[in-house]
């Protein structure tokens, strides 16, 4: 879940639920992107709360020089 994930569902949402006005079979094209609109805000939330995700934890790497003389 992150940020770029809401921001996307909301954007698809908003599109299908405001510029859509047709019906796919028993979809209505409508609803659906009002369920993606509140999914992608649920998500855009989440990502606010529970923050930068977290990963392994690898070791500080450290550039000393040598103190060997390259010939």
């Amino acid at each position: 879940m992150t940020l770029g994930r809401g921001i996307f569902l909301m954007t698809i949402g908003l599109i299908l639920a405001l510029a859509v006005r047709d019906r796919v079979g028993t979809f209505d094209l409508s609803m659906i992107g009002w369920i993606l609109t509140g999914v992608g805000l649920l998500v855009f939330t989440l990502s606010f709360l529970v923050g930068p995700a977290r990963t392994a934890h690898e070791p500080d790497v450290v550039d000393e020089p040598d103190d060997v003389d390259e010939v």
